[in-house]
């Protein structure tokens, strides 16, 4: 059985499981608690305790099902209800999408980036002794420019505390709260639509994962600032690493390194070959969208593919320059040859197996037909890649986000489905006991509410000891993740996971139970919310 015929989330079904039980549990403690909790302070003191203590073992018992019913890392998971059967042509990204790369290429880039800023930019020599540190950052993180301050934002615009670092080092909350007075950012300070920080707009979001070593850069040349003591604008520091990361690109230091050992950087290429061919099989038209420039584009598909690569796609458009591609209605389509020369040739026509540089995308539309839901487009970028495409063109979008992998096997662990089912099933205890007001209930709350937030940061520290999930604050989706529900139709963690899935499937999302509604309104048998490991490992 495919995975999507089963649902959706695991993380959801451990909230509907310890909802349901827990409230069933904790209902009858909240009727107690009304009509017939002792009335000393004693008394009432030992009925809350007691009351934890239920709570406790039934948040243990319910540990097994949940560990009987492991997610697929390899699941597609949808936000809108999406037919492959009514997909007829199938759009790519390169980079991070059809190609993906090993973990040297973010120690490349930084350690590029870096010298740029001594050799160019004219930075001290002593930040050379700055390595990268993938474990540092997440992506979807905000940058304020003006306060030089990187931290983690959910979807309401709040700031998560504990999660706010100026260099290397985590900023105090009370500092945060002082700073931004309160944890809220306004939404003229936020980024702009595509994350970036324009027109008035102080935060800088970096959703792109060629982002990771620069967010890593930007902590590291701060944290040598304020170790040193040497007053610096961060508006400038801000400027200088974006045009070193940038350079790294359009010098070609990159390309040419990965050019050189195509070994060393690029991986999973017989994936994406199978995922391709299977397409081609079933006689879907293919597109590649890339900002990457022609050489490199055919190298690295010539090392996935094969060197007959082009033949697999009717149309390749390379520099396109996204998101401008989608928006921009003045930039012609241009030849390349095959030697990389541009050619002045008129084009009337978007021929298979010919590349072309720059362009729009309604030139694009004019000269394919290709226009809505029976598009289907790939990429990792959620505002460059996807967002205009849904939201102006009505292309059907997937997401690629190769953090869901590892984060769905964190999730699957037994550690982490005791701490999250238990920490439900307190957040309930809490939310019902509070209407003891006494002096002594108080105390016994404010101990659970200690505990309580030890669990949270132990939570996030499952997935990244700095920032956490990719996808979840405390209790609050992220703000990485309202755009990703936005913006695309199906995430999964790379191409590899339509292999599994039927040419004619379609992906139907959990009905997610709003506030007032009854959980037991989308719950179905675990079996029947969730992409299950077990039933993959079946097939």
């Amino acid at each position: 059985m495919a995975h999507g015929a089963r649902a959706r989330t695991a993380a959801a079904a451990l909230r509907s499981v310890c909802r349901t039980a827990a409230r069933g549990r904790l209902r009858a403690g909240h009727a107690r608690a009304l009509c017939t909790a002792p009335g000393t302070a004693r008394d009432q003191k030992r009925y809350l305790w007691e009351r934890y203590q239920e709570a406790k073992r039934s948040s243990e018992e319910l540990v097994p099902s949940i560990m009987s019913n492991l997610l697929n890392p390899d699941a597609i998971f949808s936000n809108n209800e999406m037919s492959l059967a009514d997909i007829e042509i199938y759009g790519f990204d390169y980079d991070y999408t059809l190609v993906f790369y090993s973990k040297h290429l973010h120690t490349l880039i930084f350690n590029a980036a870096r010298d740029l800023l001594i050799n160019e930019h004219r930075y001290p020599a002593e930040i050379r002794k700055y390595e990268y540190d993938p474990n540092f950052a997440i992506r979807g993180l905000h940058y304020d420019v003006q306060r030089a301050v990187l931290m983690k934002i959910d979807a309401f615009h709040y700031i998560q505390l504990g999660t706010v670092y100026r260099g290397l080092s985590v900023v105090p909350d009370e500092e945060v709260i002082e700073m931004y007075e309160g944890c809220h950012v306004p939404l003229e300070q936020m980024s702009d639509f595509y994350g970036k920080s324009s027109e008035g707009n102080t935060m800088k979001q970096f959703m792109d994962i060629f982002s990771l070593p620069e967010m890593g850069l930007l902590s590291c040349v701060n944290e040598y600032f304020l170790k040193n003591n040497i007053d610096y604008e961060p508006v400038h520091l801000y400027k200088d690493v974006k045009d070193a990361i940038r350079d790294v690109h359009i010098k070609g230091i990159m390309y040419r390194a990965i050019e050189a050992d195509i070994d060393k950087y690029i991986c999973y290429a017989e994936q994406t070959r199978a995922v391709l061919a299977k397409l081609a099989d079933h006689g879907k038209k293919m597109f590649l969208i890339t900002n990457s420039p022609s050489s490199f584009v055919d190298k690295g598909m010539s090392y996935i593919v094969g060197k007959d690569w082009r033949d697999l796609f009717d149309v390749v458009i390379v520099q396109a320059e996204k998101p401008s591609f989608f928006n921009d209605r003045r930039r012609p389509f241009r030849k390349v040859n095959e030697k990389g020369v541009l050619l002045w040739d008129k084009i009337y026509k978007l021929q298979k197996g010919q590349i072309y540089k720059q362009g729009n995308l309604y030139e694009f539309l004019k000269l394919t037909g290709w226009r809505g839901s029976k598009v289907l487009y790939f990429g990792d970028h959620i505002y460059s890649d996807l967002a205009d495409l849904t939201l102006k063109h009505g292309w059907r979008t997937g997401a690629i986000i190769p953090e869901l992998r590892s984060e769905l096997r964190i999730m699957n662990t037994e550690q982490y489905i005791q701490t999250m089912t238990w920490l439900q099933t307190l957040t309930g205890l809490l939310e019902r006991m509070q209407v003891h007001r006494d002096a002594e209930s108080q105390l016994v709350l404010e101990e659970w509410k200690r505990e309580r937030k030890e669990m949270r940061e132990m939570n996030k520290s499952f997935f990244n000891a700095h920032f956490g999930s990719l996808f979840r604050t405390d209790q609050n989706p992220t703000y990485f993740l309202r755009r990703l529900s936005r913006f695309a139709d199906i995430y999964m963690a790379s191409l590899s996971c339509l292999l599994t899935y039927d040419v004619s499937h379609t992906f139907y999302p959990r009905r997610t139970p709003l506030q007032h509604e009854l959980p037991a309104w989308s719950a179905g048998p675990p079996t029947c919310r969730l992409p299950l490991l077990q039933a993959a490992q079946a097939k």
